[in-house]
């Protein structure tokens, strides 16, 4: 036999991702730059998007692919914050925005991690790669793979730095999802990403982040900047409110005050319209009998925690509907699925959370049944 119970849950779900009109704009979002997407962190969701796979030049928000491969380095043991790295006559004389390294000069991992995110430091930038894989080029290979791994299609790397290269190219979609990586998996990043101002060589170098939202937009966390003259002002901005964090990326703006509106607007439509909200049983989940087991219950938990991207205003559309056995027979493993948790918006069912047992029950030998049921009749006389 099953019980089921029915349950409202303070909670809503994504009613449906906003389509682009036929303009690329919803009503309300005006955007210069032609090619750009919003996206939610947590569960991925694209909330907003205008061309968004076009193939475009990405200049030094190239970089983000770079951090997120020192960051797995860094986060897995491969490599630590604290090791020192060595400058290359090559990495000395990239050109464009550097901190202007010496051949032979060492900084540490994360001075370089600085300066590759708060000033686009392509000296750091290649100096890291070359640390991390023994030569830029081994690198750049690093990168494509792990581009292929996110499912970034629309990507391909030739440096590490997005100077100007040949078929260097990549999408606001591709971006996105980078960007979401780094900072899903790797929020130590924002240690970097979040300075406004600092320095390098005891104070005799100053920095101050090319991401005016650092210091401008409330709630900012990052994540990368790049201009170039063919790549036009692109970004990728990241910012949390009420713990939902945005990703919003504007390609081939025409300047650089016009990206950082269009960031602003991305983010504030997203933080207007949606939030994220835990979904709970309404009531604790009750233990569930084991027959012929060593113990007489299990405890039912959910399997994940549940977030939900919610439209603002909705709250009252979600029910949920839970379905668990009333018994079941040992033996009974933990993690064994027992039930689930379907959490639905009006009629159309939005998620499906397993419910599992928290331990693990062993099924009761032959005289193990025979003792108990000598102790119940003991008991009973």
């Amino acid at each position: 036999m099953k019980r089921i119970a029915t349950c409202l849950l303070a909670a809503a779900l994504l009613a449906a991702v906003p389509a682009a009109g036929a303009a690329g704009e919803e009503p309300g979002l005006e955007l210069s730059c032609p090619s750009s997407i919003l996206m939610e962190k947590e569960t991925g969701t694209v909330l907003y998007e205008k061309d968004a796979h076009a193939r475009l030049e990405p200049a030094s928000v190239t970089k983000v692919m770079t951090l997120l491969l020192v960051m797995e380095a860094v986060d897995s043991g491969r490599i630590a914050l604290e090791d020192m790295v060595s400058v290359s006559a090559r990495a000395a004389g990239m050109g464009g925005s550097q901190v202007y390294l010496k051949e032979g000069e060492q900084l540490s991992v994360s001075e370089m991690l600085k300066c590759v995110t708060v000033v686009s430091g392509n000296d750091c930038a290649v100096a890291l790669a070359e640390f991390l894989a023994g030569s830029e080029s081994a690198f750049v290979s690093q990168m494509n793979q792990r581009a292929q791994e996110l499912g970034m299609e629309d990507t391909t790397f030739v440096n590490c730095t997005g100077l100007p290269a040949q078929g260097h190219l990549t999408s606001a979609y591709d971006i996105a999802l980078m960007s979401r990586e780094l900072i899903l998996h790797h929020p130590s990043i924002r240690k970097y990403t979040t300075i406004w101002m600092d320095s390098i060589r005891d104070g005799a170098f100053g920095l101050t982040n090319t991401n005016r939202l650092v210091r401008f937009y409330e709630g900012t966390t990052g994540l990368k900047t790049g201009s170039t003259d063919a790549a036009g002002y692109c970004m990728s901005a990241t910012a949390e409110r009420d713990g939902m964090e945005l990703i919003a990326v504007v390609m081939k703006a025409t300047s650089t005050a016009q990206r950082f509106e269009d960031a602003k607007a991305l983010l504030d439509y997203g933080f207007a319209g949606y939030a994220l909200t835990n979904v709970y049983p309404d009531t604790p989940l009750a233990p569930v009998d084991v027959l012929l087991g060593t113990a007489a219950q299990v405890q039912p938990q959910l399997q994940r925690d549940c977030r939900l991207l919610v439209r603002k205003g909705e709250e009252s559309q979600v029910s949920t509907r839970l379905t668990l056995p009333q018994d079941l027979e040992a033996p009974v493993e933990e993690g064994q699925v027992l039930g689930q948790l379907e959490v639905y918006v009006g009629q159309e069912l939005r998620d499906t959370i397993p419910i599992v047992s928290a331990q693990g029950v062993e099924r009761l030998t032959v005289p193990g049944i025979f003792t108990r049921m000598l102790r119940q009749l003991l008991m009973a006389g």
